[in-house]
């Protein structure tokens, strides 16, 4: 078991070492890619800054926990657009050109190889820009926070980039049926919306579905309400079922998508 985790290590260090490289031979997409986020981060504040000049709550947050919530979803984004992105954007078209082929003929997960082969070294800049922004919104957080919550945000922060990733994931699997995800891919842009916004805005049927079905209030709502208020029993045991059951039904749908795959060979 240690030997294999290492070697998933060791692999995805030569991913690393291979983007980088790589990233350096296209120096103007990299220069691109950064300026391209960093206006999309600063529309993110300015949206609220503007919503706030005209109200004093929205969903029972102030600006200053607003702005706390802001950065972690530019976190989210950050995170998903350095590790995620590129290898999603590319699964449509290994499942349709058979390409996949090389992934499953490998030693190890097929579902681990493409999810993680290209790190986005471009992105990894901005990643360290909405890292600067989030040190930024919990300093100037005023009467501080407690260490105790801060220790819970950042795990399940983390826990709300992997649920993305799986999410992100159910919209592609289908490809492998439909051999088109243009039409499921927009649908998910469109929904994955509702994150960045905080789960109280929303109706109380709406708010369940964002919490348990499509699970998108827990990737950065939930973190943030805990930030403020502390981990109850029954969020603890909804975001436990979620990531658990989420991921366990991923490498399910991924395995029966795999028994669909018409490969190159066939």
């Amino acid at each position: 078991m240690i030997d294999t985790i290492a070697r998933y290590f060791r692999l995805y260090a030569c991913f690393l070492r291979f983007s980088f490289s790589r990233a350096m031979e296209f120096r103007l997409d990299f220069t691109f890619r950064i300026v391209m986020d960093c206006i999309f981060y600063v529309v993110q504040i300015v949206f609220f800054f503007v919503l706030y000049k005209h109200t004093n709550f929205i969903g029972g947050w102030n600006f200053d926990q607003m702005l706390v919530f802001t950065a972690g979803y530019l976190m989210l984004d950050a995170v998903n657009m350095t590790i995620f992105s590129n290898n999603m954007w590319w699964i449509p078209t290994l499942v349709n050109k058979g390409d996949l082929d090389y992934y499953l003929v490998r030693p190890v997960s097929s579902l681990f190889f493409v999810s993680l082969r290209d790190f986005a070294a471009n992105s990894f800049v901005n990643l360290i820009i909405a890292t600067g922004i989030m040190v930024w919104a919990f300093a100037r957080y005023p009467g501080g926070l407690e260490w105790a919550n801060i220790a819970l945000y950042v795990p399940l922060l983390l826990l709300g980039n992997f649920i993305f990733y799986f999410v992100h994931m159910w919209f592609l699997i289908p490809t492998f049926w439909l051999h088109s995800a243009s039409g499921l891919i927009q649908i998910f842009y469109s929904v994955e919306k509702y994150a960045e916004r905080p789960h109280q805005i929303y109706a109380p049927w709406l708010r369940r579905t964002l919490t348990s079905v499509l699970p998108l209030s827990i990737m950065v709502s939930y973190p943030t309400h805990v930030l403020f208020n502390g981990m109850s029993l029954q969020m603890g045991i909804n975001i436990l079922l979620v990531v658990v059951l989420g991921f366990g039904f991923t490498i399910w749908f991924w395995g029966r998508g795999l028994r669909a795959y018409v490969s190159a060979s066939s």
